[in-house]
């Protein structure tokens, strides 16, 4: 036949992909744009949207990492969104693996974890949820949106307890059914002449029967949760921890009622029933349910204590008059009163008042802060001796305590490195499992003892029971959980779960000097003027000029003017030069403050002040230098005290085996004086805030390096660190960037986030080892190769309670770290 020349060949099948892009400003841009994505292989189409700001992209094989590889190649930005919801139905390490599967095959993600202990997902890319629930639902779970982080997590206890109930009720059911089938069944086995009563009174068959009625309400109520999730994954061809109990129990089941009603079906010497197997596995795991079920509920106390702690209601003034009002309804800028021994509702401002409140929930500090006019207070923070009047600054999501839980939830959410690893063998680990199952059947079956049928199924139930992976899945998320959780307790913040791995891993702590190993509140100790200079005229120029800049150097300075009654003069103009110092002006004068290098480069000479220079920076004191209309006009000093809990912090990382490291912006001299006096290892001085970022690479070869900073100018070193970690009396753009918080200011809680990340560690380790070595211990006893020397079978009961066992065990030990002291 010849061919038709007018047919037309199939145009390919094409995937429509859209993406936001962020960066565009014009027609060129959305022409460089479409040019980059058509270059993109498999494209067949591109069309960019100045106006939606997005690009949509026909391609025949979906890759958007290389879409987005494009677009910023190009200089442009594709955004990205995380997300987080619940899912429910997940048992073990090997659904964790699925649903992880099932979520990186929906188009436009680009990660998404799953948390077997939180069972919650996140997800990040450019899917939509609907997407993504779709995904869920078809890997055989239940997706579940989250609400703001209170009220999820209220949601979250309210299911988890109705869960606990179910699988209370479920096993005190399964329990009583069982019993009765067990003493038939094994009583008969253990005690000859109950084996005779049985046979003389109800007879073995009644006996049977009896137990097979009792069976089948086990299977059919308390264990229905098993085969309707095990049996659909398992035809799915994605078997997990319900696919190995369903077949498990029912192969034991099924043989026996074939034994009970049909036993000439089966080889003579071979009929014996199993129904005890099948009720006892069920019950068993069951109770590994509920007691997991309870051990997980302790994990997540350190969140669920830290909502416990926000106040229900707020006395908040109204048209003049103070309501009693649930706290949802406080608004910024309301004005709200605290009386004696109530709790503060909201993040504020004290208005009038005076009073001592315990922080001890924020710091991890048990002694009480004194708070009066213009002082911050805390949300969920105790009042104590005094009444506060304040101005509400953070309600709802952003006060501190909203950002704790979520910076807790996170940190719990996270996977470690060490999890990658353990996620790749339980993804495959229950069909292998299932497989030597069948294999030891095959094997017992051809070349087993009689009788060999059922040799071969009590030891593939065995097997299949025995090897569930529950222990796997929750070895890591657990330790997690209790980990980031006591740190919470102390006052150490794990924004992120990796930098517990991380944190262990450092050889090298760098310290930012001041704010971290000093007050941060300076004080103005000397003032030398230049000749023909008078300190009535120069100090309020100086402090005016300082007036402007919010280094804490400058607050002393205006400080001092202020408490000697100075007035300042009002600034025309005022430019901050980082790494440098501060260049302003009034209607009279041009001022400079900073650095020697300052003066220099407007070419002064400080060589006058260098005998003054030296003796201050011994005294570990900063010199600074004042130039006033193009004049060197004095040299001043400023001493910032070394915080009391420093010196204990610098003796408690050494002990730990840990390089120090001091980098600061202050001259070699001043820097080496704070330096010697701390016993600090190395100095590196006179650094600006790029400079930071270089040291932290050139530490970096040396090992893994901790960075502890608190300004915003620690922010680049915070992100360069391996780990950083900030002050929590720092700045929000510091903690931003940090992947740990010291909430308290104490230097002394970076020895204890250490200490806690290396316990953290150690009990993952412990979980994955037993985890792993249990199974690899007894898949070998279950599969029957003790038999041919010793004489050892593995009964299935055994198996189900070993298996139920194994998961408690790692909760148990993961549950140790709630008793971690610093």
């Amino acid at each position: 036949m010849s061919a038709n020349p007018s047919a037309v060949p199939a145009e390919p099948k094409t995937t429509q992909l859209t993406l936001p892009v962020e960066g565009m400003t014009c027609a060129s841009c959305v022409a460089r744009v479409e040019r980059v994505l058509k270059k993109v292989p498999d494209v067949v189409d591109a069309s960019v949207n100045l106006a939606t700001e997005s690009a949509v992209v026909h391609m025949t094989a979906p890759n958007q990492a290389a879409l987005i590889s494009a677009i910023e190649d190009a200089g442009y930005a594709v955004p990205m969104s995380t997300q987080t919801f619940g899912i429910e139905g997940m048992t073990c390490a090997s659904c964790v693996a699925r649903v992880e599967r099932a979520l990186l095959k929906v188009p436009n993600v680009v990660s998404a974890s799953v948390n077997l202990a939180t069972e919650q997902a996140t997800v990040t890319g450019l899917a939509t949820p609907a997407a993504l629930f779709a995904a869920v639902e078809d890997a055989g779970y239940e997706p579940q949106a989250l609400a703001a982080a209170s009220s999820a997590n209220e949601a979250l206890l309210e299911r988890k307890a109705e869960e606990q109930d179910g699988l209370k009720r479920d096993l005190a059911i399964a329990a009583v059914l069982t019993l009765p089938v067990f003493i038939l069944e094994m009583g008969s086995h253990m005690f000859m002449g109950f084996h005779h009563w049985i046979a003389a009174t109800i007879g073995t068959h009644n006996s049977w029967l009896m137990q097979f009625v009792l069976t089948t309400l086990v299977l059919l109520f308390p264990g229905r949760r098993f085969y309707s999730k095990g049996f659909p994954a398992l035809f799915k061809g994605a078997p997990d921890m319900n696919s190995l109990v369903a077949v498990g129990s029912m192969a034991a089941y099924a043989y026996s009622v074939v034994a009970t009603f049909a036993p000439c079906l089966l080889p003579e010497g071979t009929v014996f029933v199993y129904f005890e197997a099948a009720a006892v596995i069920v019950t068993l795991i069951l109770l590994g349910r509920y007691l997991e079920a309870r051990a997980k509920g302790r994990t997540s106390e350190a969140i669920q204590r830290l909502v416990g702690l926000q106040a229900k209601t707020a006395r908040v003034e109204r048209d003049g008059v103070m309501l009693e009002l649930p706290i949802a309804e406080v608004r910024l800028g309301d004005v709200l009163e605290v009386r004696p021994g109530e709790r503060i509702a909201v993040d504020g401002v004290v208005l009038s008042g005076q009073s001592f409140v315990d922080e001890a929930m924020i710091s991890g500090e048990p002694v009480p802060v004194e708070k009066q006019e213009g002082a911050m207070v805390t949300g969920a923070t105790v009042n104590q001796n005094g009444s506060l009047r304040y101005q509400a600054t953070a309600v709802g999501e952003t006060t501190v305590l909203a950002q704790i839980i979520r910076m807790v939830s996170d940190a719990q959410g996270g996977k470690l490195p060490i999890q990658t690893a353990v996620d790749k063998v339980t993804l495959w680990f229950v069909p292998a499992v299932m497989a030597l199952a069948a294999l030891t059947f095959a094997a017992w079956w051809l070349w087993g003892p009689e009788p060999r049928l059922t040799f071969a199924l009590v030891n593939a139930v065995a097997v299949l029971i025995i090897a569930c992976p529950c222990a796997m899945g929750l070895a890591t998320p657990t330790s997690i959980m209790v980990g980031t959780g006591r740190g919470a307790e102390l006052g150490v913040l794990f924004r992120k779960g990796e930098a517990l791995q991380g944190l262990q891993e450092v050889s090298v702590v760098a310290v930012d000097k001041t704010g971290t190993l000093t007050e941060g509140k300076p004080e103005l100790t000397d003032l030398i003027l230049a000749a023909g200079f008078e300190r009535e005229h120069v100090l309020p120029l100086i402090a005016a000029a300082e007036n402007r800049s919010e280094h804490p150097i400058a607050r002393a300075i205006v400080n001092a003017a202020e408490s000697e009654g100075m007035a300042l003069p009002e600034l025309t103009q005022f430019q901050s030069l980082t790494g440098l110092g501060i260049a302003a002006e009034t209607a009279t004068h041009n001022i400079a403050v900073g650095a020697d290098r300052y003066m220099r480069s407007l070419g002064l000479d400080v060589s006058v002040f260098q005998d003054d220079a030296e003796r201050l920076a011994e005294q570990g004191k900063s010199p600074l230098y004042a130039a006033i209309d193009g004049r060197l006009a004095a040299i001043l000093a400023v001493a910032d005290p070394i915080k009391a809990s420093t010196p204990a912090a610098i003796q408690a990382l050494h002990s730990m085996g840990l390089k120090v490291v001091m980098i600061s912006g202050d001259n070699q001299r001043t820097a080496e004086a704070i330096a010697r006096q701390l016993h600090i290892d190395e100095v590196v001085a006179e650094v600006m805030p790029d400079g930071k970022v270089a040291t932290l690479k050139t530490l970096q070869q040396q090992g893994k390096v901790a960075f502890i900073g608190d300004g915003i100018n620690d922010a680049p070193a915070l992100a360069q660190a391996d780990v950083g970690l900030a002050v929590g009396t720092g700045t929000d753009i510091a903690i931003e960037a940090a992947d740990v918080v010291l909430m308290s200011g104490r230097l002394t809680a970076v020895s204890d986030a250490i200490a806690l990340s290396r316990a953290t560690i150690a009990n993952i380790r412990q979980n994955l080892f037993w985890a792993f070595a249990y199974n690899v211990a007894l898949i070998p006893v279950a599969a029957g190769l003790l038999y041919p020397h010793f004489g050892i079978l593995l009964s299935p009961m055994f198996a189900a309670g070993a298996m139920a066992l194994s998961s408690v065990f790692v909760l148990s030990n993961a549950l140790r770290l709630r008793r971690f002291k610093p």
